[in-house]
């Protein structure tokens, strides 16, 4: 059985969703949800980053933070694209948004890619309540042909009903376009760009995200080892962070959070 006949399978035993399975204090009570086979989920332990640790990134924060504020103060705002380098702190970047806005009413939904066919039930769920709901669509990419890409489209922008007014989408994806560049072979090959150019014109604020060169990397590396308190000569952990690096073969923020656990855990055993 394929994943999708299964989803389908689970989704006609569960039922769809219903307004009147959630009322206010499950909204209330936590700050991220997963929407799972038609089913809310609260997330009890969300990840919440700090955003001072998020360097390299002043633009894009500026821009998603003030357009959040928006959103929040019940302002007019835009769906977001973030695109670009993987570990450049595209999710980090979203999931920080809940500990400068939490408490002001901003809640989370994290929505996977095959739960798309249940957006219209989504919206009917948070339609008008006094929360300001964020669907995240996380690693958001797709391969050409796939129906969810034009349901997607239509659920954004275009589809007979409207969004609630409380509800709106960012995604993150290491794909510009969202699906893969047009292929030598194919037969109509403008018309495949305009495809993928339609959906992500869906989105209103689309920021990018660069690799970072070694010189941002080992400031990132330091910004993270005086937070964790690890005292080491600056030449020895320059070095350690580079050969960590290149053995990964990336400068990313995600490299250097990953070679500072690993370091930090080694400083700990041998002590």
């Amino acid at each position: 059985m394929s994943m999708q006949s299964l989803r389908e399978l689970i989704k006609a035993l569960l039922g769809s969703l219903q307004p009147e399975e959630y009322g206010d204090e499950f909204f209330e009570d936590h700050l991220a949800f997963r929407l799972r086979f038609s089913r809310l989920e609260p997330v009890r332990r969300p990840s919440i980053p700090d955003q001072d640790l998020l360097r390299y990134v002043d633009e894009q924060k500026e821009t998603l933070f003030r357009n959040t504020e928006q959103f929040v103060r019940g302002y007019p705002a835009n769906d977001v694209l973030l695109w670009g380098e993987r570990g450049t702190g595209k999710s980090s970047l979203v999931k920080s948004l809940l500990g400068v806005f939490g408490q002001k009413g901003l809640r989370i939904v994290q929505v996977y890619k095959g739960e798309i066919p249940s957006l219209a039930e989504l919206y009917e769920v948070l339609g008008g309540r006094k929360q300001k709901f964020i669907l995240f669509f996380d690693d958001l990419s797709f391969e050409p042909g796939e129906d969810s890409f034009k349901l997607l489209k239509s659920m954004l922008e275009g589809d007979i009903e409207e969004r609630p007014e409380n509800v709106l989408v960012y995604a993150t994806s290491n794909r510009r376009h969202l699906i893969p560049d047009v292929e030598m072979n194919e037969k109509f090959p403008s018309e495949s760009l305009q495809e993928r150019i339609s959906l992500i014109d869906r989105f209103g604020i689309r920021l990018g995200f660069f690799a970072f060169d070694k010189e941002k990397y080992l400031d990132i590396v330091r910004s993270y080892a005086l937070r964790r308190g690890i005292d080491m000569p600056e030449e020895e952990l320059e070095r350690e962070a580079l050969r960590w690096a290149t053995e990964r073969g990336s400068f990313s923020g995600r490299t250097a959070n990953q070679f500072i656990r690993d370091l930090s855990g080694r400083l700990n055993l041998s002590s």
